[in-house]
């Protein structure tokens, strides 16, 4: 596994980068939420209030690394999460600001 720190405007944020064969499961976590690859069941952290946010890649196949996140497009949010403003279509980075 690998971490890493993301800086945002406002604060730092946890990147983890976790190597699963042939893909890597990719998240990036602030104090409050998290944004990921789409492999996170993002309704299922919706039943702790705990907003989440999957992104697809905004350019190749699939999310590889903390950049792809940041990049890549929200194609799900959780109640939660939308409760902050996030919406489908903005940027990783654009929902991690909002957490």
């Amino acid at each position: 596994m690998q971490q890493v720190n993301v800086q945002l405007t406002r604060k730092l944020a946890d990147g983890f980068i976790i190597p699963l064969g042939p893909a890597n499961l990719v998240a990036v976590k602030t104090d409050v939420g998290m944004v990921g690859c789409g492999a996170f069941d993002v309704a299922a952290l919706d039943s702790f209030s705990y907003p989440a946010v999957k992104v697809r890649p905004s350019i190749g196949p699939s999310i590889v690394d903390i950049d792809d996140v940041l990049k890549g497009i929200v194609k799900e949010a959780n109640r939660s999460a939308m409760g902050r403003g996030i919406k489908n279509g903005m940027t990783g980075r654009q929902a991690l600001e909002l957490l």
